[in-house]
Formats: C-alpha cells, sequence, structure tokens
C-alpha cells in the first residue's frame, strides 16, 4: 500500500474502428480494430450490448488482481482518508486512449444530477479531451463537435432523430478542427462527436453511460433501442440534453482549456493540462523528465501513464504504455530518464477533495 501498483493495459469493444494510433504511441505497427480504445486505472466494466457476459475495461495488474478488488480490500489507504470519506470506495475517475479511425456517433452523457436521477450513480460522465495525435482520414482532417448552437430546442432536436437527419444532427452543433495539445472540457449534458483522425487523452467520470441518437452505425448496421437510450427510455433519454445554446465563441471560451506550467527546473517540467479550477471531477497534469523527478506524496491517489520515453520508476524499466498506479501513501519514489529523449507522462488524479 506504499509502493507503485503497475497495471497492465485494459481494452474495451466499441462500435467504431480505430486503435492504430494507440499502437503507433507505443512504438509498434497495429491496424484499425473494433478495440479502439485502451482504459486506464479503471474499476469500470464496459457497457456492450450483448457482449454482457465478457468483461471488458477493467484494469489488472501483473498478477490479475483487478484494481477494482485491491482497492475495496482497504480503500482508505489506498484511496486516501480525505477522498474515502468524501467519495467511499470509487476513484471517482478514469482515463481512456481513445483513437477513431471513423467519425463516433453523436452521443451525450449524463450529469451528475441526471445520472443519480435516471442511473441511481453518483457520477455522471463530465470528460475531458486532450489530443494526443492526428490523422486524415478520407483527406479530411481531424475535428470535433461540442455544444448546441444557439436556437435549437429539444423539439426540433427529437424531429431531427425521428427522421434521422445526422447532417442535420451535425450541423446543430459547433464544429472545431483540432491540432495535437489541444484541450476540450464537455460536461455533462453536452451534446458531442468525436471526428475521425483524433487519438485522444479522455480524462472523465467513472461511468459508461453513453446516449445516442443515431440509429444506424456507419456500416449501416442498426443500433438497439438499448443502444440508444441506455436503457432508461426515450423519454428521459432527451431530458439528459443541456439545450443551452451558444455561439461559437462562446462555446470556444467554455470548453478550450488553456494549459498552466506548475513547476520546471533543468530536470523535469509540470504542466496542468485540466485543473480544479476548470472542474471539480478530476485533474491532468503533463510531466516531461529530462533527467530525473521525485513524486512527493499527494495525499491522495493518482495514476500515471507513460506517453513517450524510457525510463525506471521504483527501479522497475518503464516505457510508451506503461501505467502506473500510486496509492495515497506512497511517496519519495524516484522517476529516472533513461532514453536520449525526454520521457513525457500523465498524470492523473482524482476529485477534488
Amino acid at each position: 500500500m506504499n509502493k507503485p501498483i503497475f497495471l497492465k493495459p485494459a481494452y474495451a469493444w466499441r462500435s467504431y474502428l480505430g486503435g492504430k494510433l494507440i499502437a503507433k504511441l507505443k512504438g509498434t505497427e497495429g491496424e484499425d480494430t473494433y478495440f479502439p480504445e485502451e482504459w486506464i486505472m479503471s474499476v469500470v466494466r464496459a457497457k456492450n450490448p450483448g457482449r454482457e457476459n465478457i468483461i471488458e475495461g477493467l484494469t489488472e495488474d501483473y498478477s490479475g488482481n483487478f484494481l477494482k478488488d485491491i482497492i475495496e480490500k482497504n480503500p482508505e489507504e489506498i484511496l486516501g482518508k480525505r477522498h474515502f470519506e468524501k467519495y467511499g470506495s470509487n476513484p471517482g475517475v478514469l482515463l481512456k486512449l481513445l483513437d477513431a479511425a471513423e467519425r463516433l456517433a453523436v452521443q451525450v452523457h449524463p450529469s451528475k444530477e441526471n445520472a443519480k436521477k435516471y442511473f441511481n450513480s453518483d457520477y455522471g460522465k463530465t470528460e475531458c479531451w486532450h489530443v494526443l495525435d492526428t490523422r486524415k482520414v478520407n483527406g479530411e482532417n481531424a475535428c470535433v463537435y461540442i455544444g448546441f448552437k444557439e436556437g435549437i430546442t429539444r423539439e426540433k432536436w427529437i424531429k431531427l432523430f425521428d427522421e434521422q437527419d445526422v447532417k442535420g444532427m451535425l450541423s446543430c452543433l459547433h464544429c472545431f478542427d483540432v491540432k495535437t495539445g489541444d484541450t476540450f472540457l464537455i460536461s455533462g449534458g453536452v451534446p458531442h462527436a468525436i471526428g475521425a483522425g483524433c487519438l485522444l487523452a479522455e480524462i472523465q467520470e467513472p461511468t459508461d453511460f453513453t446516449i445516442c441518437t443515431e440509429r444506424y452505425a456507419l456500416d449501416g448496421s442498426e443500433r438497439p433501442d438499448s443502444k440508444l437510450h441506455c436503457g432508461i427510455g426515450f423519454e428521459k433519454m432527451f431530458d439528459c440534453f443541456d439545450y443551452s445554446g451558444l455561439s461559437f465563441e462562446e462555446t470556444k471560451r467554455l470548453r478550450c482549456i488553456d494549459k498552466t506550467e506548475i513547476d520546471k527546473n533543468n530536470d523535469f517540467k509540470l504542466t496542468e493540462i485540466i485543473g480544479y479550477k476548470d472542474t471539480p471531477m478530476f485533474c491532468m497534469d503533463e510531466l516531461k523528465v529530462k533527467t530525473c523527478y521525485q513524486i512527493k506524496s499527494r495525499e491522495t491517489f493518482s495514476c500515471m501513464y507513460v506517453l513517450h520515453g524510457n525510463g525506471t520508476m521504483a527501479g522497475e524499466n518503464i516505457f510508451a504504455g506503461s501505467q502506473v498506479f500510486f496509492p495515497a501513501k506512497c511517496e519519495n519514489v524516484e522517476i529516472k530518464n533513461t532514453g536520449i529523449e525526454q520521457l513525457r507522462i500523465l498524470w492523473i488524479s482524482g476529485p477534488k477533495l
């Protein structure tokens, strides 16, 4: 409980193709498949109709123990006393790498209030997208769609859904071209779609509630009703959208997050990607290590995911794709860079205490 826990990658089946850029990040050749997401520090099972008997998305250590079980045996000591008193045995956060080779369906996730009301969950699904890489698909640049434009009503949105006017749905949302390093905050209730060609680090509340408005996938297959309304029915489904339409500039101001430098010296640089000033739900930093870095206790748990480079952590080798969970009592862990280029690491923490 005072040592870092090295975790294996966990992948989840999704109804869209992708994953090639995740393989590229790890320095290998890969193909796009229906396992386009890697779930990190996950205590959440993926929800896929027809695959209920398959355990997907839950993270394990290298001894085959689920992180969920490890935490539940000693939640206060592993997550931290203050976190446990406020949030119980749930870390309250999940990180995914998501690589879309095709546009994802227009969708929304419930706010914390609607998650409690309709799913009996203490967590909704506010999320943040940090762009790690992009690629052109069919000659088009990567983009994302976020939030309703002004003048979109519930009645208009239901009409577009009933008619399955997908072009009409997309035209109701603001479209942002993206580049590596961009960061977006998507609150629960905000409709969105991820365009083809985006590799994202998606930090979010720890649920898999997704309400989808496209009945047909891009390959023409029909999604079951349960995949559309996530089991709550069509009437309640439309309660989960925030119909507060904004201008493009207002949406950009609210949804595009600027980075903040936290600390640096000749050995390292620590930058906040998204912090508690932006949302109380989670925070994520980027750590660049030129030579070495000493991890101090954060009074709560955290997790690191290596994006680039080679090094050691607590005497163990780390490389692109390594993920390491730090219990609350874990401290004085040294990271050393053993490669030519800088180590680049995402550092994730849970909700604000």
